[in-house]
């Protein structure tokens, strides 16, 4: 195991190595978690809950400034304890308990990191999960490849099948960008397709899904065109591995925003880039028609984006409504009419 301190080198390093700019939220009660929120998809009611932890020791990704929602510092089992019980607590949680389907764990980093997300804290979570959340069917913990156990999978799955209901494990993957050069030298995302095939068939065994995050444009100098393509192309690989591995793997596609103390911000600022339009997303999408990948558009921009660099408009709410209703339903028709949807002048 890594000190806390050399894990804050590790983040200061990845910091000034992606020229961020941003601070880390140092004054939050450390008690209490950085996010929480709920959302539909076609696994019924899923809550998203992001711990407050030690950020991301990578934290060179080109467009992420998610570790500035969390602390540079050592957060301790205690604390993280702590923010399980302000999560059970929550009046929101109380009163929908029953109807969740799905919980992701996050810490905008690695849950698997046991340096910045204790061990001790995460079985607590597990079991209060099975103590309070009746009809969970799956848990999904976000993490890098590296971090990945199966051995310790396989005792989170054990915790998770003593619940009251069958509940299954996702491992949920940063990928970004299919294309090699803009994912690693451009991204800098440090994932080859040789390390995503060998943690695809290591989760196969014991079938454990998988989720990868995908961003559609997500650096300067990429054509909407060419953001379109790109995630056709993940697409149809994914869904390779997928059938070869035997393996459920969900595409959880978000549109860039450009997020603040970053790279990108600096291109935004220049004119050298805007977001995607979300009639392009949707094009992206359609390309998992009649495949086995599943699809689930995000449409939040976490509070993060600089102002004017947020995918999301007032002259397209109408789209998010039909994005939202095909997370729900994943009825491609939804997407067709927001791929369709160009307004004039637009």
């Amino acid at each position: 195991m890594s000190t806390p301190e050399t894990v804050k080198r590790q983040i200061k390093v990845g910091n000034q190595k992606a020229g961020k700019t941003y601070g880390f939220d140092e004054a939050h009660d450390p008690s209490t978690l950085a996010q929480m929120w709920f959302q539909r998809s076609d696994e019924g009611l899923v809550l998203f809950v992001v711990f407050y932890t030690q950020a991301c020791r990578w934290s060179r990704c080109l467009g992420c400034n998610l570790p500035s929602k969390v602390s540079q510092e050592h957060v301790s089992f205690k604390y993280l304890m702590a923010q399980v019980d302000h999560l059970f607590a929550d009046p929101q949680v109380q009163q929908r308990r029953r109807e969740i389907k799905k919980v992701i764990i996050s810490n905008n980093g690695s849950v698997l990191d046991e340096d910045t997300f204790s061990s001790t804290a995460l079985m607590y979570l597990i079991a209060r999960l099975n103590q309070y959340v009746p009809n969970l069917s799956m848990v999904c913990m976000e993490s890098r490849p590296e971090y990945v156990d199966t051995a310790e999978l396989e005792f989170i799955a054990r915790a998770l099948a003593e619940g009251d209901t069958p509940t299954g494990l996702e491992i949920a993957i940063g990928f970004e960008a299919f294309d090699d050069h803009i994912r690693n030298d451009v991204f800098d995302k440090g994932l080859t397709l040789t390390v995503f095939e060998s943690l695809v068939e290591k989760l196969a065994p014991y079938r454990f899904n998988l989720k990868c995050y995908f961003m559609q444009k997500p650096v300067p100098g990429m054509s909407d065109k060419a953001a379109v393509d790109d995630i056709r192309k993940a697409i149809d690989y994914v869904g390779r591995v997928s059938k070869t591995f035997e393996t459920k793997i969900n595409m959880h596609l978000n549109p860039t925003y450009v997020a603040t103390g970053t790279a990108l911000e600096t291109a935004f600022r220049a004119g050298h880039y805007n977001p995607p339009q979300l009639e392009d997303v949707a094009r992206a999408a359609m390309a998992a028609q009649s495949t086995n990948v599943s699809i689930f558009i995000g449409l939040s921009d976490e509070g993060l984006a600089v102002p004017g660099g947020s995918f999301l408009r007032p002259d397209n709410q109408w789209m998010i409504e039909h994005l939202e209703q095909f997370n729900r339903s994943q009825d491609f028709a939804t997407l067709q009419a927001v791929s369709t949807g160009r307004q004039s002048g637009s």
